[in-house]
């Protein structure tokens, strides 16, 4: 089991929290996610140990987004298909997918992670720059992945993940 199939289980994806995370609220309130965790994180350093309830409550929103908003009435807006195109990514040890989105959401992610360890490393060493780097590299990254999500599904998306009402 790969790393994103034990966080989709952590995070209990069922039909129904995927299809109301296609929402678009859903993806453009998520964005922000990490880069104010990184900043509660450093904020350690202003408001010490309270900085643990701005880290509690993104931790929480983490969990509780994909779920907070209605399904969309239409799956054929850009989030949403972002959103599927990420179920078809999940799905591409069953139904194997173009190596073309492989390759390079292999690649994305590769550079996403390289963002959070440089951003890790500038919280735990308290560096701005590397902060600031790190999360700038590890948003844009999941941000491009997300629209490579979309190519995908356009390129291959069957209509098997489109939630039925």
């Amino acid at each position: 089991m790969g790393a994103r199939s034990r966080i989709e289980r952590a995070m209990g994806m069922s039909e129904t929290a995927w299809a109301r995370h296609t929402n678009p609220w859903s993806y453009w309130t998520r964005i922000p996610i990490l880069p104010l965790l990184a900043l509660a994180i450093y904020a350690r350093v202003w408001i010490g140990a309270w900085c643990l309830v701005p880290i509690a409550l993104l931790c929480a929103w983490t969990f509780i987004n994909p779920r907070a908003f209605p399904a969309p009435r239409s799956f054929h807006h850009y989030t949403a298909r972002g959103v599927l195109g990420e179920r078809v990514w999940l799905a591409r040890k069953q139904t194997p997918i173009p190596s073309h989105h492989s390759t390079v959401a292999a690649v994305l992610s590769a550079v996403s992670l390289v963002g959070v360890l440089v951003l890790a490393y500038g919280l735990v060493v308290l560096d701005p720059w590397a902060t600031i780097a790190g999360t700038v590299t590890a948003v844009g990254a999941k941000m491009w992945f997300v629209d490579r999500m979309v190519w995908l599904y356009d390129t291959v998306g069957d209509g098997r993940f489109i939630p039925r009402s």
